[in-house]
């Protein structure tokens, strides 16, 4: 089986933001934790459907999703991280999600070009 390098880290990066929405919640923060859960998850659920896309544009359009909820995803980390509304490092999920990012958009360019 062909190693798909997106999927792995899109699905990784669902499984970390599970366990800082789990921190949120011991830390009492209900509301942005929950932002940051369904989108932080949604990217390798996108990503996971574009796999079996019915076509180029259906395929272009699902990792263009994944890209908008990666970018959601970025800014929730960063409002967390700029307004410490939870004392934590952030940093790890920002250069994560950073990747995440480039990887998609560099996948969606290169469809869209051939």
């Amino acid at each position: 089986m062909e190693e798909n390098i997106i999927k792995d880290k899109s699905f990784k990066f669902a499984l970390k933001i599970i366990e800082l929405y789990k921190y949120l919640h011991v830390e009492k923060e209900y509301v942005v934790s929950k932002q940051i859960l369904k989108s932080g998850t949604s990217i390798g659920a996108n990503v996971n459907e574009s796999i079996s896309a019915q076509s180029r544009k259906d395929f272009i359009s699902k990792m263009s999703i994944a890209n908008k909820e990666a970018r959601e995803t970025k800014y929730w980390l960063l409002l967390l991280n700029e307004s410490q509304l939870v004392k934590y490092d952030y940093s790890s999920y920002l250069n994560d999600i950073e990747e995440i990012i480039k990887i998609l958009t560099s996948i969606v360019k290169t469809t869209q070009n051939n």
